[in-house]
């Protein structure tokens, strides 16, 4: 059997509204409740399990998505007024990175509402 990630905690202040963020930014869905934690799946059945915490350090979580689905993702962000950023200083507003590394690859940061580094991006052409 390969090593795979199967689920990851994601501390919140407010589970349901942070789950819920990110999934409509993803467009996924937040599944029912599993015990404390609320569930979002990801395509590749890794979950993201938001737990409700009063104090953490925030997270940076990235997530690779197919050109179709970070150009819906990114209208998602920009029509909801989330600020997002070229950059993970959050210092070039409104904008996208290209990657030098793997052209074609493109990414934005924002944060959710409890303060996470969300970052979305494309697989780009390694090798190119």
């Amino acid at each position: 059997m390969t090593v795979q990630l199967n689920h990851t905690i994601v501390p919140a202040r407010d589970p349901e509204t942070s789950a819920g963020f990110l999934a409509a930014i993803l467009g996924l869905r937040v599944d029912p409740p599993l015990a404390h934690f609320t569930p979002v799946e990801l395509a590749n059945q890794v979950t993201l399990e938001y737990d409700r915490r009063d104090d953490f350090e925030p997270h940076h979580y990235a997530f690779l998505l197919g050109e179709q689905e970070f150009d819906a993702a990114l209208a998602r962000v920009r029509q909801g007024g989330t600020a997002h950023y070229a950059d993970p200083a959050c210092r070039e507003a409104g904008q996208i990175y290209r990657s030098e590394r793997t052209p074609g690859r493109r990414g934005t940061y924002f944060r959710d509402p409890d303060g996470h580094l969300m970052e979305i991006l494309t697989a780009g052409r390694a090798g190119s």
